[in-house]
């Protein structure tokens, strides 16, 4: 596979959608904004459906919110601790929280997944509130897809704009998302303050 050609790339792309937006529920590093925002830059060549990338995507989003959703509403994160990959994940959790702020509103379940690491720290807050499953359900999809058709705009408007080769396309709108995403970021820590639940929450509340 050429991985600098757009028929190389051509289907591939539709594989790893579900597994890297899903991981990232769990895992922030995971590039799932640069996979999300490449099918948009293919799109923009021909090489890919930008609306089947918006769908995957928005899906994959949906199904990793709800899993990590249900790990804290249930209060199983606990048996993670036994591996040390599941001590790193509660580890990002701290981060992620401390970072991105506590709030577990219905619109921070949408908007927040916009700054980086705001989509594991609200949605790991939401289950430790007990938000309910069905206004948390909705929340994720309309927040998931918001977020894959953002992304795939990214991707789709500055291949389109530049003319360039869809992976530096690709780069090009990742930098622009990460700046803007950053911005964000800044200007909801200042107005909430970046104070973890995990160190400020009562006993219940922090029963990781």
């Amino acid at each position: 596979m050429d991985f600098g050609s757009a028929d190389g790339w051509g289907d591939t792309i539709y594989f790893w959608i579900i597994p890297v937006v899903m991981g990232d529920a769990i895992f922030p590093p995971l590039p799932s904004e640069m996979v999300v925002i490449t099918g948009g830059a293919l799109s923009a060549v021909g090489r890919a459906n930008a609306f089947l990338v918006v769908l995957l995507a928005a899906a994959a989003s949906w199904l990793g919110d709800i899993l990590v959703f249900q790990l804290f509403k249930r209060r199983l994160s606990h048996t993670l601790d036994r591996w040390r990959w599941g001590r790193v994940f509660h580890q990002a959790v701290h981060t992620a929280t401390a970072k991105a702020g506590r709030s577990t509103t219905y619109g921070a379940i949408v908007g927040v997944r916009f700054i980086p690491g705001g989509r594991l720290a609200t949605t790991a807050a939401a289950g430790i509130a007990n938000v309910s499953t069905r206004g948390f359900s909705l929340c994720a999809a309309l927040g998931g897809l918001l977020w894959a058709v953002w992304s795939v705009g990214l991707g789709y408007v500055t291949g389109a704009a530049t003319g360039l080769p869809f992976w530096a396309s690709s780069l090009i709108g990742v930098g622009v998302g990460l700046l803007i995403g950053g911005i964000l970021g800044v200007i909801v820590t200042r107005r909430r303050g970046s104070r973890s639940p995990v160190v400020d929450g009562t006993d219940e509340e922090l029963d990781f």
